[in-house]
This record gives C-alpha cells, structure tokens and sequence, in this order.
C-alpha cells in the first residue's frame, strides 16, 4: 500500500473520519496498517504503518499517550486512529495538543464502522489504483515498442519519449550539458552533485522528487536521462518504464546519423548541410540559414575537414562517433568551436580556417588518433581542404577532401592526416596516364636501375630521403643512420649515374616527381622490370 494519509481519508469508510489534529503531517505515506492490542505495540511499528486503537491501553494514563505518540512518530508512523464511543467519548485535548504539535496525522474514527471495515476499503482502494496504474504502463510499454520500430519518425525522438512516459524529461551529457529540457526547472538546480554516477536512483529537484538513469551503450555512458517531478509512491514496474525510455533513447542516439548531444541549432544545421551537399539546397540558401541560427563559421575563412576508418555498419558508426567526442574534447580544437556531421563519406568537420597553420591544424588531427586507441584495421585517416573565404567555396572544399581521401584509401599516399596542399600536385598529376608515369621513371632511373638490385635499392632510399628533407645531407644522413661522408658519397654517385646536377632546381623537380609518380603507381623501393 502506498497512499498519503490525505488521500486515505478520502476512501469511504475512513472518508466518515475526522482529522483532528496534525494536518501538515497529511503526506504522510500509509503503507500498512495495524491495530493496537498488546501493551508494547509501539516497539513493532514500522515506517510508513498507520495504526488504529480503541484506546483501551491508553485511557486512564495521558503520560502513556503522550508517550506513546511521541514513540508513534519518532519511528516514522504515519498516522494513529482512534475509535470513539467504547472507551473514550472525545479525544482528550492533552492528546490533540501533543499531537499538533509533533504535526502527527490524529484521526477521530467513527463509532459504526469496525477496523476491518476501515482496513478494507483501503485495500480494495489500492487494489484499484495498482491495476489501474498496471494498465496504464503496459500502454505506455505498447507505445514505446511502436515508436521503436517505427522507421520515421514524424516527431523528434526526445518529445515522444516524454509524451508517453507522461513526465517532463532532461537529457544531460557526458561532459554535463542539458542539451533538452522541457520541465520546470533551471540547469542549474538538474546538475547539482555533478558528476553523477553511473546507476539509476531518485533524487530531489526543489520540492519534488526526480528520477534519473544513466544512457549506457554497453560499458559506455553517453549521458543521462531525468523524470521530474515524479510521483514519490511510484511503484517498480513505473521506474521499469523510465529505464526502457533510457534505453530505446540510447539505441537511437547510437544508431543513427543525428547527434542528439549536439545544441538544437547546430543538429538543425547539420540536416541543412547534408541537403546542401546532395544538391538539394543551394549553398547561398545554407549561407543564410546558418545566419538566422546564428552559426558564423561560413562568413569568414573555414577549412573542411574530412575523417573516416575502415570500420564498417555499426562498428563504423561507433568509430565516427568516437572520434567527434575526441575533436569535442581535445583543448586544441575544443576552442574553435567546430561543427562536425556524420555523412556518407565519414565524420564531416568545419572549422575555422585563419586560426593556424595548416601544419598545425594538421597535429593537432594527430594527436588525436594518437590519443584514442582502435581496434587493429581501423586506424582512421583525415583530409584537410584548402582556406576558403565565402559559402560558395563550401562545395570545392568538398571536393578536396573527398579527392584526398581517395588518395589515402588508395595508400599512394604517406601518413594517416593529409592537407589539401599537400596533395594539391599528386592530384594534378593523377591525371597522367600511367604508363607515361612509367616511361617517365623508366628513363629518369636508367643509369641507376642497370646495377645489382640491393644496390639499386640501397641508392633510391638515399635519393628518395634526400630529396624529402630538400637536400640536406646532414638531415639525410640522420634519417638514414649513416655517416655524413657515406651520404655525400652517395649523392655524388647519384649525380653521376643519373647525370643530374642537384644544385639545379630542373633536376631536382624531375627526380621529384620520379618518386611521386612511383607512389601513385603503387611501386615500392624494390627493383622490377619496369621501374
């Protein structure tokens, strides 16, 4: 039984009784009753037990009533009924004074009706209101299932769930943002005692109680879910109900392309942007929208940055996912302020692009990779577009990516984060046909590719060093582990095998693109037939 002593009084036939003292204690919670006939009564209350006498044991000494409620209330009873007419004709006034003062539920029961009769209808009351409230969460639970299969969606995810649970809910992120509220109360009084832990439990907001849950997706928490203001008699199957609301929450925050932690404006501007970017929405059109969202970062100079991994399905999903966290969180990203989608090709990011270098920008995407750990085969790769100035630059800075990131799928291409620039004349001259590509390194390489083929490739990894710290033979011989004489000697014995001068920028540009092209081709440092 969990009713208040108020709305126990309004159950016939303890609605004929009369509340005569004690009326703030009218919230009092009855979850049982009991009826007074053994002198030591008082040491077998339990919390919550609504205890019902003829005054027998009490009538002919005050001090023992007076003591007797005060053992009533100090151990949590809710309320003492007294029946009139056998012992006692009216309370004593004694009593009801004590009894007011405690703010202690004393009842005046009526003459006419016996315990049992009053015992009963409270019974068959909690019955009735137990099935009634049983019925009521088998279609809520009904609703939820539906709105779990249900492929579209007509209404956001967050309002449905509140609308059929039938409470206002809050839902908090990891990092302790309320990112959805439509109750009452203000952010600051949902977090307080942030950090929460990871488990379900009630918890007060002003005057009402709450409730709130944890979104797990297996050991992960992504944030949390609040009920308020909920009725404190809750039964468990209700607070089942609020765990399968968390849970159906969970599977659509992991299981779908929207980030539900996102601020409302920046969610509206990624569905913009994935329109814009299938040509269903021009980009002067996205220019302006972002405007009226107040989202600034296409009016001055940005940068795309496009991110993916080689995990598939779901496990792809969760990557991606994983990674936006990481972007979100790092210190050196986290103060730009970055707007990151989940599109087709992978993690979309925009981000300004006349904060730093690209160089530094392009760090910064490595350490976090560095940061996170990946399952063996998913190690992500990263594509950095050119600066653009205006909204209409958004489409070719798309393309950039997209071209880079075909480069690093295609492993022509060394490191795992690429700038735009960097790539800009491997691109270019991707349009080469290869079998010029291979006549070009076959002639280029003449002198050198005649001689034993552990020579050859000893050489082409000293050339090939060579040239990518710009001639430096210091540097050259650092990276090689050999003496500085061992790699002058060899730059000389290029030079004259391959008849070039390495002091001429023609000659440098063309063994240069020697090693470009072999990298687009695929060729490695081994000697073939052809290159």
């Amino acid at each position: 039984m969990h009713l208040t002593v108020e709305e126990a009084l309004s159950i016939y036939p303890l609605s004929e009784a009369k509340l005569i003292a004690g009326s703030k204690g009218k919230h009092r919670i009855v979850k049982s009753i009991n009826v007074m006939d053994a002198p030591d009564i008082s040491d077998w209350i339990k919390e919550g037990e609504m205890l019902l006498t003829t005054a027998y044991l009490i009538k002919d000494n005050m001090e023992e009533a007076s003591a007797l409620l005060q053992t009533l209330n100090r151990r949590g009873s809710s309320a003492l009924g007294i029946k009139l007419g056998r012992f006692w004709d009216e309370v004593p006034e004694q009593l009801v004074a004590e009894a007011e003062s405690l703010n202690f539920p004393l009842i005046q029961l009526p003459f006419e009706f016996t315990f049992s009769d009053q015992m009963n209808g409270l019974f068959r009351a909690e019955l009735s209101r137990s099935t009634h409230v049983l019925q009521s969460i088998m279609e809520k639970q009904k609703k939820l299932m539906q709105f779990a299969l249900r492929s579209v969606r007509s209404r956001p995810l967050f309002d449905s769930v509140s609308e059929v649970i039938g409470h206002s809910l809050v839902v908090v992120s990891a990092r302790g943002d309320v990112i959805y509220n439509n109750s009452e109360y203000h952010p600051s009084e949902l977090l307080e005692g942030w950090p929460w832990q990871k488990r379900n439990q009630r918890f007060r907001v002003g005057d009402h109680v709450s409730y709130r849950t944890p979104l797990l997706q297996g050991e992960k928490c992504s944030g949390y879910l609040l009920f308020c203001a909920i009725d404190p008699l809750l039964l468990p199957m209700e607070e089942s109900l609020f765990v399968q609301g968390a849970e159906l929450i969970s599977y659509h925050i992991h299981s779908g392309y929207e980030d539900y932690f996102e601020q409302a404006e920046h969610r509206e501007f990624s569905g913009l942007l994935r329109r814009c970017l299938s040509g269903n929405l021009s980009y002067t059109d996205l220019a302006q929208a972002a405007l009226d969202l107040k989202i600034e970062l296409l009016q001055s100079p940005f940068c795309l940055l496009l991110t993916d991994t080689a995990a598939t399905g779901e496990e792809r999903q969760g990557e991606l996912l994983r990674l936006k966290e990481e972007y979100l969180e790092h210190p050196g990203l986290r103060e730009v302020k970055g707007i990151h989608v989940i599109i087709d090709q992978g993690l979309l990011s925009i981000y300004p692009g006349d904060r730093q270098r690209p160089e530094q920008f392009r760090d910064l995407i490595q350490v976090c990779f560095d940061n996170m750990k990946f399952d063996k085969g998913y190690y992500p790769r990263a594509a950095i577009s050119s600066c653009k100035a205006k909204p209409e630059g958004l489409k070719e800075a798309f393309a950039e990516v997209k071209d880079c990131m075909g480069m690093l799928q295609g492993g022509g291409v060394k490191g795992s984060v690429v700038h735009y620039r960097q790539l800009e004349l491997n691109l270019l001259l991707g349009q080469i046909p290869a079998e010029v590509m291979e006549k070009y390194c076959n002639e280029s390489l003449r002198g050198l590719l005649s001689r034993e083929p552990e020579y050859v490739r000893e050489m082409l990894r000293t050339l090939e060093v060579y040239l990518e710290n710009d001639g430096h033979v210091n540097e050259t011989a650092k990276k090689l582990f050999i003496h500085r004489n061992t790699a002058t000697y060899r730059i000389e014995k290029l030079s004259e095998l391959l008849d070039v001068d390495f002091k001429k920028i023609n000659d440098l540009m063309r063994l240069k693109l020697v090693f470009m092209f072999r990298r687009m081709l695929g060729r490695d440092l081994g000697v073939s037939s052809k290159v």
